[in-house]
């Protein structure tokens, strides 16, 4: 590795970074110390991926040189590569690449080879999309054991709980995508797969829609379901039944969202190597069977540069073209020497990605640079400048790309590709932009999240010892005080609603201009992810956000217009959904045995003695950490002891749930109020929570306080514990949206998706 230059100027590092960067990306010694800074880890980063030009002649003094130039588009954060390759360029791991799609055969030995790379690459710091359509149905006959096949879902299943056991490098826990084609026999059971508590947690699930199905939806008629074994047909379905249900539940919980396969499919630059099947976690890049690809974002909010001299144009006045130009070829040189500098887990996918080359550059920031130019998110001045924009990038990449296969010579999968087909390139890269999610990376530039709105101008970070602190996008604050209206109060008030849409006194403009996901019609997010599309190699990660009022027939109407718009896939998620699915499939459940009558308080005392036998209850509780199976003995209808058990669990959780226990029941015991144990341990977050029965358990004494306050206050809930429409983050508390496809900590940038 090169030798940090001492004249390598300082970045620029906020609070929030840093602690970002200590938490998830500095070099740490066994015992935890870190051994880095900002500027060590960037210029890590910077001469390593350098330092593959000298495959390429280039001389020591270019090498610097130019890792110099990387450095400087980093600690600026104008740009910023995905998580692998900060965490892991210039280290002995090596693995670089965020994306990879891994195949699964119709076989035991197929499945569990499959299994057995994921945990690889979790391991390395990639996330791993399937395909299960390959699978054949549940109920099929196995020929070799005369048995029967348990179906997709089922295997599904198996690599979830693998993917449970494995935290990616340390630092990043496994992230799926599972797709199922639409016309596979088992694709009702798989698009109600999310249905059962606590299944599924580290997957992503997508349907993958075809053309045919979109014809027969609209036609209102029927379509076959193909064994993938021999290309039969099993059965029809009514085509708008299927549809409708994909509709449903999208709208009770955002899940599966939909995949356009055969739109995927027609820009695959390489159909010579074979079908695209998945894509990776997020959604935004399909890829090959063993293929990866490396993401990097340029931030967007970097390039607005005020007081050009042409009022009419607001993007001529405001966005340094040259500056962007520069930056995007930049960018692409640096992507394509990741390619070179990444160790793969497995000779398979060396050979895959190196044949092609794939690269997906992207933005962030966007969000920002519409506030800088005083344009609203949902208007069509944004919408027009998107793709604009996006169109600028792309050209300026492929070009770049172009550039690099004269020096270098085209990806080796070229000569059989479309664009030699076309007459086009020839290209370093087959693929050259996507629309990445960059939520820790957007934490990091403190910039907006990728193409996303902001979800709220003012939020409440959780800091040490309990303190919390209100912060503000930085471009609102300046237009408060530039309009006379900031304020502790105010922002303090703009944190607890998240928006300012409503508050009519302040000027109509800087509510127009400073909307929030929740203010901006499902539309506006179509059409930007729409935008974006059309000038995107890959595809766009995005959120299109609905209030909980929203309709099925809003879902239905937003999947049609992506279909209808060009996208390659879309997630919806309507605020608060979760809660409504419980609601709408457990309402009116009773607790189990007689209800007992409510408790007169006790009057706290000495430790009453255990009667030689009690009777009482057990009730089976899943949690994040297993199945718990509490049991709750009486002494006059009222609570005296608790039990809890997890099944199958680590000897650590075990201690834990019987912990709990018999510190609840020592205060049951000693005549403490069941409202006040409840009050106490209601509320209490966990790793893994889960939906059930109308609340949301977030950790065993959650669940503890939940099975006590159903059986014992009668309905007569505590207030101050979990939240339906609130889902906190599991390492600050702080609570997490759901953008770019994932549910993300704006505070800390924890993600479900890794």
């Amino acid at each position: 590795m090169l030798v940090m230059p001492a004249d390598l100027p300082l970045p620029a590092v906020s609070a929030n970074t840093e602690v970002v960067l200590k938490k998830r990306y500095y070099r740490k010694t066994p015992d935890g110390t870190c051994t880095e800074d900002a500027r060590a880890l960037l210029w890590r980063v910077a001469s390593a991926v350098a330092e593959q030009e000298a495959r390429y002649g280039a001389s020591p003094q270019a090498v610097e040189a130019l890792a110099r130039r990387f450095y400087g588009a980093m600690s600026s954060w104008r740009f910023l590569p995905n998580s692998p390759t900060l965490m892991n360029a210039g280290s002995e791991l090596g693995q670089l690449s965020a994306c990879f799609v891994l195949p699964i055969g119709d076989s035991i030995e197929e499945i569990f080879d499959a299994v057995k790379f994921a945990a690889m690459i979790h391991k390395s710091g990639g996330g791993t999309g399937f395909s299960f359509s390959r699978l054949r149905p549940k109920a099929s006959r196995v020929g070799s054991t005369g048995g029967v096949a348990s179906g997709p879902v089922s295997f599904l299943r198996i690599f979830n709980t693998a993917t449970e056991q494995i935290k990616q490098g340390g630092t990043r826990r496994g992230a799926n995508m599972g797709i199922l084609r639409v016309d596979h026999p088992d694709i009702l059971e798989f698009i109600c797969a999310k249905e059962k508590e606590g299944e599924f947690n580290n997957f992503n699930l997508s349907v993958g829609l075809t053309e045919a199905f979109m014809r027969a939806v609209e036609n209102d008629e029927e379509y076959d379901l193909v064994d993938p074994r021999d290309g039969r047909s099993r059965s029809r379905l009514r085509a708008r039944d299927v549809f409708d249900l994909l509709v449903r539940k999208a709208w009770q919980s955002g899940d599966p969202g939909i995949v356009f396969l055969d739109r995927i499919n027609r820009d695959n630059p390489t159909p010579d190597q074979g079908e695209i099947e998945s894509t990776n976690p997020c959604g935004e890049q399909p890829l090959l069977p063993y293929e990866a690809c490396n993401l990097g974002s340029i931030n967007l909010a970097r390039f607005f540069v005020p007081g050009h001299a042409c009022e009419a144009d607001p993007a001529e006045r405001g966005i340094d073209w040259e500056g962007l130009r520069g930056m995007v070829h930049l960018a692409v040189r640096f992507l394509d020497d990741v390619i070179d500098a990444s160790r793969f887990p497995l000779d398979r996918i060396t050979e895959t990605v190196r044949r092609n080359r794939k690269i997906g550059l992207g933005v962030m920031g966007w969000a920002d640079l519409l506030y800088q130019l005083e344009l609203p998110y949902d208007s069509e001045e944004a919408v027009a400048l998107a793709e604009r924009v996006m169109q600028f990038i792309n050209d300026e990449g492929h070009a770049a790309s172009q550039q690099l296969a004269v020096e270098r010579g085209p990806f080796p999968g070229y000569a059989t590709s479309v664009y030699a087909a076309r007459g086009e390139g020839p290209y370093r890269n087959a693929t050259v932009t996507t629309i990445a999610p960059t939520g820790t990376l957007s934490i990091i530039a403190g910039c907006s999240s990728g193409v996303e709105p902001l979800f709220a101008l003012c939020f409440t970070r959780n800091i040490l010892d309990g303190e919390k602190m209100v912060e503000v996008n930085p471009y609102f604050e300046a237009a408060l005080r530039a309009s006379g209206e900031d304020s502790d109060r105010l922002r303090e008030d703009v944190a607890a609603r998240g928006s300012i849409r409503s508050m009519a006194f302040l000027p109509e403009r800087l509510r127009e201009v400073f909307a929030t996901a929740m203010d901006i019609d499902p539309v506006w997010h179509l059409r930007m992810q729409a935008a974006f599309q059309r000038h995107t190699d890959n595809a766009v990660s995005k959120t299109v956000n609905l209030p909980n009022a929203a309709t099925e027939a809003d879902i239905y109407d937003i999947y049609w217009m992506a279909y209808e718009e060009g996208c390659k896939g879309v997630t919806v998620y309507r605020d608060g959904c979760k809660s409504v699915q419980v609601l709408s499939t457990g309402g009116g459940q009773q607790a189990e045995g007689p209800q007992a009558p409510a408790p007169a308080p006790y009057v706290t005392g000495d430790v009453r003695r255990r009667p030689d036998t009690l009777q009482g209850f057990t009730q089976k509780v899943p949690t994040g950490l297993g199945m718990m199976y509490l049991t709750v003995n009486e002494v006059d209808g009222r609570p005296f002891e608790v039990f809890a058990t997890i099944g199958k669990s680590g000897r650590s959780i075990t201690a834990k749930a019987e912990a709990i226990g018999r510190l609840v029941s020592l205060a049951l015991r000693s005549g403490i109020a069941v409202r006040d144990i409840v009050a106490q341990i209601k509320g209490i977050g966990g790793e893994h929570p889960i939906f059930r029965d109308k609340g949301l358990l977030l950790s065993i004494p959650d669940a503890i306080a939940w099975v006590l306050e159903r059986r014992y206050l009668r309905g007569d809930q505590v207030g101050g514990g979990s939240d339906l429409e609130r889902q906190l983050c599991p390492e600050c508390g702080a609570e997490l949206v759901f953008q770019e496809g994932c549910l993300i900590c704006p505070s800390c940038a924890f993600s479900r998706c890794g």
